[in-house]
């Protein structure tokens, strides 16, 4: 089956029916990519038909070559008959090569299931390279045809070459994780991927949107095999004032309570002059784990790494994985002949697990001329630790530690927070220190840290799984000034963000970076945005267990949820 002939064709339809009859500029784009489409018989016919000629040709030219050279006949006296068989060797082999060539040998390598089969254009290259030009040129695509409802009619609107590609992939002759490679339209891919699915499950999934995502900015760098999106909304609380600067925190959750429960922290917060943070360290880790023959090898290279006279050679090695890697240190700790090495460095504004990684590489890689008997077991040994709740997190830090804290005036906590100082200290000292270390919490003494940040980790494009070392968080509530003003504080250990690479970069997401004024990497300080986003991140928290740790002073927490979680509202009268 031909699947990249056509594939031009189906794309930016404007309407279902243009799929099946494409504008005339779309026919051109079609005859670029494979000019065999306007013979008049089938393709794999037509190319049969060449294939046979340029082996009858081939093999009748050599047999008649070979007959002159046994009886001395000069090879350049050519009969009628010779001349037309050179004459079909070569228009043939021009056939073949210049249109069907390449796509020939694709078609036999894709029937193997070969996991590296990926068509490619007539100058060698991806056909997704030459795909961006003509999705450029075509118009805004109109609701996927593959979704239409009923299901007969949608399959009917379905261009021929799609439902070919469909039964395909049903059947297991073409990888599903190949489709954007070869058709060159990460969109297309997505439906017809998408339809495959509902074919195979029975399940129609119309719930799950299609259309309105540029799925060309998640190819090879957030997510794979996509068949749609998930709508999620976002919430705004603010402003935040921290550190003389206000903040319009974006939040992407389906919690109720939780936005305005933050925005009434920041409220409380605005109301007594703002809140303050400092970072006191950044360093994002990654921890390798090497095995070697016996402990004292293992205990050489312990001494070796964590002596301060060999700390330059290693940041040389380190650093050269990326201009803004610098090494911070490395801490080692062995179990029986294993040694695990937790290497520490900045990243600048990314968050750097990547960049880290890199860097611990060259280092192994260097090593392992002084200790070849070093067996590399892992490149990640969980000491670093990445998305676990660990106490070396907790105790050394990871990613951004910061500290935000705030001064809540005695009237604003009446007016406010509906309750009184010294009932809110009495709340987070029984609830939030008494009853986290009696359920044994590590990292855990708060009221709901990983609420808020969850919700702007997904609204900014961070690594939602990293809430769990992110969310490390110890509350603290004090009666300042004889017990009439709070002073409140969040300790966050191990915040990991950035504002570069990964889900930053997608548009959504990018937007509510720069609604906080922290979009991509600071030219002239290096790393400063993504501690921006951190401090914003810690100020979010502050602000959020300002709020319900009041909720819960004042007896507000269930009477606020019945309000906002359970509505009364019958919202099928609201649908059309």
């Amino acid at each position: 089956m031909e699947v990249r002939g056509r594939g031009v064709v189906g794309q930016g339809s404007a309407a279902a029916d243009r799929h099946r009859h494409p504008p005339p500029s779309h026919r051109a784009a079609a005859a670029r990519v494979q000019a065999g489409d306007a013979l008049p018989l089938p393709i794999r016919h037509t190319n049969l038909i060449f294939s046979a000629l340029f082996a009858a040709s081939l093999a009748y030219l050599m047999r008649r070559w070979r007959e002159k050279i046994r009886s001395s006949t000069p090879l350049h006296v050519v009969s009628l008959a010779e001349m037309l068989a050179v004459f079909g060797l070569i228009a043939s082999l021009i056939y073949l090569l210049s249109f069907f060539g390449i796509a020939f040998v694709q078609s036999i390598v894709s029937s193997s299931d070969d996991d590296e089969d990926f068509l490619v254009g007539s100058s060698g290259a991806p056909a997704a390279a030459a795909a961006p030009s003509s999705r450029q040129q075509a118009p805004a695509q109109a609701p996927c045809a593959l979704l239409g409802s009923p299901a007969a009619a949608a399959h009917e609107k379905m261009p021929e070459e799609d439902v070919e590609i469909v039964a395909s992939v049903v059947a297991g002759k073409i990888p599903s994780y190949v489709l954007e490679t070869r058709l060159g339209d990460c969109r297309r891919a997505a439906g017809i991927r998408r339809e495959a699915v509902r074919r195979i499950t029975g399940k129609e999934i119309d719930g799950l949107p299609l259309d309105g995502f540029d799925y060309t900015s998640i190819f090879g760098q957030c997510c794979e095999l996509p068949v749609g999106y998930v709508q999620l909304p976002v919430g705004i609380a603010g402003p935040l004032l921290l550190d003389g600067q206000r903040f319009y925190v974006p939040m992407a959750t389906t919690e109720g309570c939780l936005v305005a429960s933050t925005n009434r922290g920041c409220k409380a917060i605005a109301e007594s002059g703002g809140a303050t943070s400092v970072v006191l360290r950044d360093g994002m880790t990654r921890a390798p784990v090497a095995r070697f023959p016996t402990a004292r090898r293992a205990a050489e290279l312990k001494a070796f790494l964590e002596d301060p006279a060999n700390f330059d050679t290693l940041s040389m090695v380190f650093n050269r994985s990326s201009r803004f890697a610098r090494l911070q240190g490395v801490q080692c700790a062995m179990a029986g002949r294993n040694l695990y090495m937790r290497f520490s460095c900045s990243t600048g504004d990314a968050m750097g697990m990547n960049m880290v990684s890199k860097g611990v590489q060259n280092v192994l890689d260097f090593l392992q001329d002084d200790f070849p008997d070093m067996d590399v077991i892992s490149i990640s040994g969980n000491f670093c630790s990445d998305k676990k709740p660990a106490a070396v997190n907790w105790i050394e830090g990871r990613g951004k530690s910061v500290v935000c804290e705030a001064v809540i005036n005695e009237e604003v906590v009446k007016k406010v927070l509906k309750t009184n100082v010294q009932s809110l200290v009495e709340l987070n000292t029984i609830k939030n220190l008494v009853g986290s270390a009696i359920a044994g919490a590590l990292g855990g003494f708060n009221a709901h840290a990983s609420n808020i940040v969850t919700a702007i980790f997904i609204a900014t494009g961070q690594d939602p799984a990293q809430n769990v070392e992110s969310s490390h968080c110890i509350t603290m509530l004090e009666p300042i000034n004889d017990g009439k003003d709070l002073h409140i504080s969040v300790t966050m250990p191990s915040i990991e963000v950035g504002t570069v690479g990964g889900g930053t970069q997608l548009a959504s997401q990018s937007a509510c970076l720069d609604l906080l004024g922290v979009k991509g990497a600071n030219r002239d300080s290096p790393g400063s945005n993504a501690r921006l986003l951190a401090t914003v991140v810690a100020g979010g928290v502050l602000a959020g267990e300002l709020s319900l740790l009041s909720a819960l002073a004042a007896g507000q927490l269930v009477k606020s949820h019945m309000k906002y979680n359970r509505s009364s509202k019958d919202m099928s009268k609201a649908l059309p």
